[in-house]
Parts: structure tokens; C-alpha cells; sequence
């Protein structure tokens, strides 16, 4: 959990802008071009993650991690499921449903 409210909201914002480690740098650049532009997704990529001191198996983990959470959002999104009460105002308009 992370207790510094302003690198959270600093990340919810844009997390390019946050102050972090080359590592997390990594993980969280992978883990947006992945959700963004999966099509895009090249053996190049892996390079930062790598260079950042992740294993075979973390990558495998971040990919998994990222992957099934789309998975997820597309299923219940496909079938107008609705988000839990807790989301609250951390909805954006087009999961307000």
C-alpha cells in the first residue's frame, strides 16, 4: 500500500510525471503499452524490463498480471456488468454506467 497521497494522485494523473524508480518506470510502461496498444507489442520491449533487473519469470508474471486484467474488464464490460458500489469517484464517465 502506498501512503504517499501525492505519488498516488501524482500517478493517477499521469504516472510518466511521478517521481519513480527506473524499475517501476519499466513496469509501468510496459504494462500501458500493453493495455493500450497490445498490436504494437514487440521483442524490443522487454529490453527496458530487463535492463531494470526483471527475470523471465517477472515479465511473465507483468504480462499475465496486465493481460487477465483486461481480460477481466472486456468480459464485464461486453456484458454490461456494472461497477461495485466502492468505485465511488474513481469511475471515469465511461464506466459510469
Amino acid at each position: 500500500m502506498i501512503k504517499d497521497e501525492a505519488l498516488v494522485a501524482q500517478l493517477q494523473r499521469d504516472y510518466r510525471q511521478a517521481s519513480l524508480s527506473p524499475r517501476v518506470r519499466a513496469l509501468l510502461d510496459y504494462a500501458d503499452k500493453l493495455t493500450r496498444t497490445p498490436w504494437d507489442m514487440q521483442r524490443g520491449d522487454l529490453r527496458p524490463l530487463r535492463e531494470a533487473g526483471l527475470s523471465d519469470r517477472d515479465i511473465l508474471d507483468l504480462n499475465l498480471i496486465v493481460s487477465y486484467y483486461a481480460y477481466v474488464n472486456r468480459i464485464a464490460d461486453g456484458l454490461g456488468v456494472p461497477l461495485e458500489d466502492w468505485w465511488g469517484e474513481q469511475a471515469t464517465p465511461h464506466d459510469a454506467r
